[in-house]
């Protein structure tokens, strides 16, 4: 039975009934050679399903100005539209996490899907970026009343077609060399595409910029792919046989829901980003082709969460039929700055406070693993997406990042996730793109 665990002042996901909590000793950065162990953080555990009575177990500490700071800008997202979350009056952090403030405040996060995706390609070419980004900003300008949007969608335009103009050689250059010729031919589009746009804002036709942004910003994320170069790292020795996502994958989950006369037909697209998280994308593409998710019930939905992957019976994951036992997953996590993610230990407990996750939860629609609240490596099968954006805090200064594995984002009709409610049935979930990326598929295995 899946469960919702409420701690440390906020909701946590997990996959199965409370256990006695341990301190793990597979904690570790790759390479294993520098596998270190962590002192799991003790704290009381709440239930929000069964929260239990209120004990005072632990004296009240004192806030630093810091701690009072990031609980008012808590308590401000809660008042102004982050959804209701149960609390636990005695939760506690034996060793709390605290960004420093300036991490709280450095901007408004990224939340449109496409652009955390684009942005989480392992690639270091500032000359697309630069086209990139002012593309991007015509989502804020088309937000200005009046004459004041078309004049700052203008700009943007302008901006990005002289980034383009100017930094085209260096944009060919960074192309993978069995790539380039696709990555010429979406850039040839690209330019034509950028002039189109350009007559589009000089003719004033305002509902005609949204979709040819669009159009421009998938040639964009196109070259970009085709500047990454096969597949940048190892994983690490004891995942390297499990089902792996070697790069990316697109599938279409089809859900049947029940009881919405405004809502016929209910199709997710999802892209799946194997370069940020091999194992638990791979592990998620292998179940899909299994048909592992055909028939089954929307398992929880509260406004905060939906969440699916709990199958019936007493396995509370998946039991591959070939060993008849049940294969999980562990925690992974890629940071900014880093070439390999970070295995079986949140960010939390590595220390890493200020580090940003490549794969943050800033989009609503952001998919990720449910696991057991005290262990890190107990993700199977069970899946949720966030039904948020985050305004108030940027990358690993909310509640999620750094402690669940993000593997992609719902990028297509995610406004629909909204609508979905327990016992909505996923008909089925169909690969689009990216198959062939996956290697070690289990599913393939016929048990004996």
């Amino acid at each position: 039975m899946a469960a919702f665990i409420s701690c440390h002042a906020c909701s946590f996901l997990s996959t199965s009934k409370p256990v006695t909590p341990r301190i793990p000793t597979n904690h570790f950065r790759f390479p294993v050679s520098q596998r270190s162990a962590w002192t799991r953080k003790l704290g009381p555990r709440c239930f929000s399903q069964y929260p239990p009575p209120f004990q005072n177990q632990k004296k009240a500490k004192s806030f630093s100005l810091k701690e009072c700071a990031i609980s008012i800008a808590l308590a401000v997202g809660l008042v102004t539209g982050v959804p209701a979350m149960d609390w636990c009056a005695d939760a506690y952090a034996a060793t709390p996490a605290l960004p420093d403030l300036s991490v709280l405040i450095s901007g408004p996060p990224i939340k449109d899907p496409g652009a955390l995706l684009r942005n989480a390609l392992p690639i270091d070419n500032k000359a697309i970026r630069e086209v990139q980004k002012p593309l991007e900003d015509i989502s804020e300008s088309l937000k200005l009343a009046g004459v004041k949007a078309l004049d700052s969608v203008e700009r943007n335009v302008r901006q990005a077609s002289r980034a383009l103009k100017q930094g085209k050689s260096l944009i060919i250059a960074g192309l993978a060399e069995s790539k380039k010729e696709n990555g010429v031919e979406l850039l040839g589009k690209l330019e034509v595409g950028m002039d189109e746009l350009e007559q589009i804002v000089v003719d004033r036709n305002r509902d005609a910029i949204a979709p040819k942004q669009k159009e421009l910003l998938q040639y964009v994320g196109d070259v970009e792919e085709d500047m990454v170069d096969g597949f940048p790292y190892e994983v690490p020795e004891e995942y390297q046989n499990m089902p792996l996502l070697k790069g990316r994958a697109t599938v279409d989950m089809k859900v049947k829901v029940k009881d919405n006369p405004n809502l016929d037909e209910c199709v997710l697209r999802i892209v799946l980003d194997g370069y940020n998280a091999p194992v638990t994308s791979g592990n998620f593409l292998d179940l899909v082709e299994r048909h592992f998710y055909d028939g089954m019930e929307i398992q929880r939905a509260d406004g905060f969460v939906v969440q699916t992957g709990d199958p019936e019976g007493p396995a509370e994951g998946f039991i591959d039929p070939s060993t008849e036992k049940p294969r999980t997953v562990p925690l992974e996590i890629m940071v900014e700055g880093e070439k390999i993610p970070f295995y079986g230990a949140t960010l939390e407990e590595l220390g890493l406070y200020k580090a940003q996750t490549k794969l943050p939860f800033n989009a609503f629609g952001t998919m990720a693993m449910a696991r057991d609240e005290f262990d890190d490596n107990s993700a199977s099968s069970q899946i949720f997406w966030l039904l948020k954006e985050s305004e108030l805090t940027p990358s690993n200064a909310n509640i999620l990042d750094g402690r669940y594995a993000v593997f992609g984002y719902v990028t297509e009709n995610e406004i629909l996730l909204a609508d979905l409610k327990v016992g909505d049935v996923i008909e089925s979930i169909q690969v689009v793109s990216g198959l062939d990326n996956l290697v070690n598929p289990s599913y393939k295995i016929v048990a004996g």
